[in-house]
């Protein structure tokens, strides 16, 4: 009886199995007829293969630009953007890899953003597109805010608020270098008041912040208030944050003397650690209570500083001053770079834009030069007019440049600790402008 069973039960298994096979086998079947493709592959002569991939060639793109072929943006393009416009962007991006590699004008920003310029110049490839990877990179972390903030937490953390606590009256050349961001907005409105562009109030205020040399500012703001202007305003503001060795030279010798330019400033006391710990805390509390559309960038700034001063995350610090703003950096240059495209550079706003924007960053460095001299008008410790410059808030671009200046005319004049108070006092100041500005649009 137990044999008969055994065996009935076995019968029953196959049966099963059976069934199993048998469905899953018409499974594939269904799965095979459902996705069965019709051959639209028709053999072709070899001299018209050979035609085909010659039309498909950038030479050819460029000399005859396909009718078909859209912007970035999803937007009909003229001819000239489309060919000899390119030329020109491509040519452009060839300067700025001789201005970085030749010259050394900060590479790690101009490198990346002139790469990425070349990229948003290759024809049909649409690499600066929604789809393409430097339209990917663009909007991950550009449109929405975010590389500009981790930038932030970087610069926080290699920041040493020590000279300007030292020095605390240095913090009015970063305020006055502050002045050629209200130029900037002066001047975009002036231009749009008589008639030679169609500047809004709140896109002259976006633009503005070029004046104060601040990329991520500048990106910050722009996203705020006039985010159709984004691209124009990011590469006007890192393109000079990349031409301060040279733009700035030649402003600050036309506005000094060589007595002037040799003055040694000395260190007037040591700043404590507990200082340094509460000066980020102290800063940010303000800006919570009066200007809270700033905090965004001054937290993030305030927070890279008060990890580097605890001392007690040196893992995190050092992360944020290399790992993390390096790969940042990277991103933000190739998205900053993907806006070089000619259609979107070559265009009477853009100039407008780069125009204004060299202006203002004259008038700030100018502004923070002079107020070093009147400064010295009054009895105390003289202030090499000379660190003036660094009020903007290229950090530590502008530093770097007013000690390199300083150097010429004496070996032994090492200005660049002195420089670094007004340098990040203008990062502050640019980060507070663009709250004020951001908050009378709210």
């Amino acid at each position: 009886m137990k044999k008969i069973v055994l065996k009935f039960l076995a019968l029953i298994m196959l049966f099963a199995f059976s069934n199993a096979m048998a469905s899953e086998h018409a499974t594939v079947a269904e799965e095979a007829r459902t996705t069965h493709k019709e051959e639209n592959y028709h053999p072709k002569p070899m001299s018209e293969m050979i035609v085909n991939f010659l039309k498909s060639t950038g030479i050819v793109a460029l000399v005859s630009p396909r009718e078909d072929e859209m912007s970035a943006t999803g937007q009909k393009m003229s001819d000239f953007h489309k060919g000899l416009g390119r030329v020109i962007m491509i040519l452009i991006v060839f300067l700025l890899f001789y201005l970085g590699v030749a010259k050394g004008f900060e590479p790690l920003l101009l490198l990346p953003i002139a790469f990425g310029g070349l990229l948003a110049n290759i024809p049909i490839a649409g690499i600066a597109g929604e789809h393409g990877f430097l339209g990917v990179i663009y909007n991950m972390g550009l449109s929405n805010e975010l590389f500009p903030i981790i930038i932030f937490m970087g610069v926080g953390a290699m920041t040493d608020f020590g000279p300007l606590l030292s020095n605390p009256k240095t913090a009015l050349l970063g305020g006055a270098a502050q002045f050629g961001i209200f130029g900037t907005l002066v001047g975009a409105v002036a231009l749009a008041h008589f008639g030679f562009v169609d500047f809004t109030l709140q896109q002259a205020s976006a633009i503005s912040i070029i004046g104060g040399a601040d990329g991520p500012t500048s990106i910050f703001i722009a996203t705020k208030l006039a985010p159709e202007l984004l691209g124009a305003i990011a590469v006007a503001s890192y393109s000079y944050m990349a031409m301060v060795p040279i733009i700035q030279p030649p402003i600050m010798k036309a506005l000094t003397n060589e007595k002037e330019r040799k003055i040694k400033m000395t260190t007037l006391r040591h700043v404590s650690r507990l200082e340094k710990l509460v000066f980020p805390i102290l800063v940010l509390m303000l800006a919570i209570l009066v200007l809270p559309e700033s905090t965004p960038l001054i937290g993030a700034f305030m927070f890279g500083n008060f990890l580097k001063e605890s001392g007690v995350v040196e893992r995190l610090n050092d992360t944020l001053q290399n790992a993390l703003i390096n790969i940042t950096t990277i991103f933000l240059g190739l998205g900053v770079g993907s806006k070089l495209a000619a259609d979107q550079f070559l265009v009477p706003e853009t100039m407008f834009i780069m125009v204004l924007g060299i202006v203002a960053f004259s008038v700030g460095t100018a502004a923070g030069v002079l107020m070093a001299k009147f400064m010295n008008l009054f009895p105390g410790n003289k202030i090499n007019p000379l660190i003036g410059s660094a009020g903007v808030s290229a950090v530590p671009m502008a530093a770097r440049v007013s000690n390199k200046v300083g150097m010429e005319y004496d070996r032994t004049n090492m200005l660049l600790m002195h420089a670094m108070g007004p340098n990040v006092a203008g990062v502050i100041g640019s980060a507070v402008a663009a709250g004020v500005l951001i908050s009378l649009f709210q």
